[in-house]
């Protein structure tokens, strides 16, 4: 079980099971919930009109089924029930407080509830959102489901409009290059849309995959830690204010708190450093017009691997804070033009919601 695509599908399963007793896990403070009701949510994002966008990877579906690459989990179950959704925030209501703009998506779900491929992140480059579809396995199991499961594994392109085309199949470059040498393993999970090219984290190739326009995708970076012993897998990349490409990195079994980072890669995917560490178990990473930067942290670390979450920020000078604790699997962050965070939580539930956070800037 080399990657993320198996060992968090896994420690997923683990959560699924008793999320119930969580809900009243902890206090959230200041953060408010502006939406719920949402299918599993991922990543979350701000269209250049601020637009808020979430991928909602889905609740699966009657079948076809197939085994999951984890023995232990059983079948998981296909179905279009993914959507891309706008959020429109409504503390009085939260479940009025979204409207799903692209409707019937693919989505594998085990039994108990848990997503294996789906819907993982949006982003944005004019008006038009692209979002990176999940897989978490071999893309020849792409066969065996239903009409829409060729996207699963794939960067989509969407508009207003609710209509959507493959753009780049990163699943397929895996299958094709296969940067790590070890099994094709798939899981497009993040998605960073620059003038040019798309660059996507695929957390079970253990790489940064670059999409051109017109042009068939390619390694950009792999082994971003060299050799893997702990499982280590891109969940996050986004760009950063100077420019480079900053990567958030999910350490896999056993979970060991402290032991994530982020790290800078250059434009031109010349050379990779370590930006911050310290962290554990990253899921989703954000930097504010100051600078700062917002680490998600999706599990408390250890093993088994429990919530809560936690959002943390680095300020530019190097200092760090826990904004909010009690997190019960979040899936992405984004920072507003208002100068709040929005979180996804409750990511495995199919009662997700959306969280909004005031800030109060660095010292």
């Amino acid at each position: 079980m080399k990657t993320y695509a198996g060992v968090f599908r896994n420690s997923v399963a683990l959560l699924a099971v008793s999320l119930a007793p969580l809900a009243a896990l902890a206090d959230l403070g200041p953060a408010k919930t502006v939406a719920s009701g949402l299918w599993n949510p991922r990543g979350i994002n701000f269209a250049p009109n601020g637009d808020l966008y979430v991928a909602e990877a889905g609740k699966g579906g009657p079948g076809p089924c197939v085994p999951s690459p984890i023995p232990a989990n059983g079948n998981r179950c296909y179905g279009e029930t993914g959507a891309i959704t706008l959020i429109v925030p409504n503390e009085a209501s939260p479940a009025d407080g979204f409207r799903r703009v692209v409707t019937g998506l693919p989505s594998l779900v085990l039994g108990n509830g848990t997503v294996e491929g789906g819907a993982s992140d949006v982003a944005f480059l004019g008006t038009a959102p692209y979002v990176t579809l999940g897989l978490g396995g071999n893309p020849s199991v792409r066969q065996q489901l239903g009409f829409k499961a060729g996207l699963l594994g794939t960067l989509l392109q969407a508009t207003p409009g609710g209509q959507y085309k493959v753009v780049a199949d990163i699943a397929g470059t895996e299958a094709t290059a296969n940067p790590d040498g070890a099994l094709v393993d798939s899981n497009p999970y993040s998605v960073l849309v620059q003038p040019g090219r798309r660059i996507v984290a695929d957390a079970g190739a253990n790489a940064l995959f670059a999409a051109p326009p017109n042009r068939d995708a390619s390694v950009f970076a792999s082994q971003l830690l060299g050799p893997n012993v702990t499982q280590t897998v891109p969940t996050s990349v986004v760009e950063g204010p100077d420019g480079a490409i900053y990567v958030g990195l999910l350490t896999g079994a056993p979970f060991v708190p402290g032991t994530a980072k982020v790290l800078r890669v250059a434009s031109d995917g010349s050379s990779i450093e370590t930006y911050a560490d310290g962290f554990t178990t990253i899921i989703d990473i954000a930097f504010d017009a100051d600078g700062a930067l917002y680490v998600l942290q999706v599990l408390k670390g250890g093993f088994p691997p429990a919530p809560p979450g936690k959002l943390v920020r680095q300020c530019p000078d190097g200092s760090r804070s826990v904004l909010l604790d009690g997190l019960v699997f979040p899936g992405g962050v984004a920072i507003g033009p208002d100068g709040a965070a929005y979180i996804t939580n409750r990511g495995v539930t199919p009662n997700g919601e959306v969280l909004r956070l005031p800030l109060t800037p660095c010292p």
